[in-house]
């Protein structure tokens, strides 16, 4: 067996210890006589997986007590929907900041429920600046998400929204680094980047916030159900949840917590983007104060050499490196699991492939 590198927006690639571990616990879990994937969710046994998924988590993050930890299903996408339901209330009115693809996919949505005000800019090469922000003081909540996969533009600054509360699509860039969470009146996050596999969606939710949704949502829909319920009102995504708190350990104790991975990845993308910028091959279109840290988009000179240049690199073990195709070119996506020698092999490759290829 030869594990590649793989450089996948999402889903994307666990750290191996985990995958090790999950392997060794596949079977049978801690002497229960089951596997995971067989066990009641409300069962003794995984509501001890569960809890400590959770209490990981929020040391992880320092999470106040002020706040509820949700465990969900149906992605960040259901959130673009789930949050004006919850939140919007009878005015009906939102702020949305928007420096990208998924952005504009959570105003489509809220729409649906209110009046919507937006911040954007004519290209996705940054994020907009502060003074740049058009808010309303009368918004239910301001909308951001803090870093865009397809685009790769990152926030390098929390806005500031004053007493509305900020929400943040948190999907590609949690646990990257160490965040305030009392910045924050909701942080979401589907799993499959940088918490585990596909199926799982975290909701970090001040709890003042949880009240009645808008008359008419789905009881799956509402904050308030989930909360009362510990995120066991129906049955949740047991596997994926169990996988998360697996991560959530290596987090702590492999890695050393969330400065210690930050260290990690300001290094990672530190070589990725000298390599692109000391090329006149290779280019990237974004503004270095707002680049991400986790999916960097770059481009060839000479695109007819795309395709050359995607076979060598999965032929090298470096694979899932094509951009999104709304914008072309190539996008590696180097989120916590992405070890440094994987960025080594990348960045190898690429002087490799410039210097036949140029």
């Amino acid at each position: 067996m030869a594990r590649v590198f793989n450089f996948s927006a999402g889903p994307a690639m666990l750290p191996q210890a985990v995958i090790e571990r999950a392997r060794d616990e596949m079977l049978e879990w801690n002497g229960s006589g089951m596997s995971v994937m067989e066990m009641s969710h409300r069962g003794k046994e995984f509501m001890s997986i569960a809890a400590k998924a959770e209490a990981d988590l929020r040391e992880l993050l320092a999470v106040p007590e002020s706040y509820k930890v949700l465990f969900l299903q149906g992605g960040a996408s259901s959130q673009f929907a789930m949050v004006p339901m919850n939140l919007m209330g009878p005015e009906g009115k939102a702020d949305y900041v928007v420096n990208g693809s998924w952005g504009k996919k959570a105003i489509a949505e809220a729409k649906r429920f209110g009046s919507i005000n937006v911040t954007t800019l004519d290209a996705f090469t940054r994020a907009p600046a502060q003074d740049e922000l058009k808010l309303s003081a009368d918004a239910a909540y301001v909308h951001y998400t803090p870093n865009e996969t397809i685009e790769g533009v990152e926030f390098p600054y929390v806005p500031e929204t004053g007493s509305v509360p900020l929400v943040a699509d948190m999907s590609s860039n949690i646990l990257s680094r160490p965040i305030d969470v009392s910045k924050y009146g909701i942080i979401y996050f589907g799993a499959q980047k940088n918490v585990g596999p596909a199926g799982l969606t975290i909701a970090i939710v001040r709890e003042e916030l949880i009240e009645e949704p808008l008359s008419g949502t789905p009881t799956m829909f509402s904050y308030k159900t989930h909360a009362a319920a510990d995120s066991m009102y129906n049955t949740p995504p047991t596997y994926a949840w169990y996988v998360a708190g697996l991560v959530f350990e290596w987090l702590k104790n492999d890695i050393g917590g969330l400065d210690k991975m930050a260290e990690i990845n300001q290094r990672k993308a530190g070589k990725l983007y000298a390599a692109i910028d000391a090329s006149d091959f290779y280019a990237n279109p974004v503004d270095q104060d707002c680049r991400s840290l986790m999916n960097v988009p770059f481009t060839l000179a000479n695109a007819e050499l795309d395709a050359t240049f995607l076979e060598e690199a999965k032929k090298a073990g470096l694979t899932t490196l094509k951009g999104h195709r709304s914008v072309g070119g190539m996008r590696a996506s180097i989120y916590n699991a992405m070890p440094e020698a994987g960025v080594d092999a990348l960045v190898a490759f690429m002087a490799d492939f410039e210097q036949r290829h140029a």
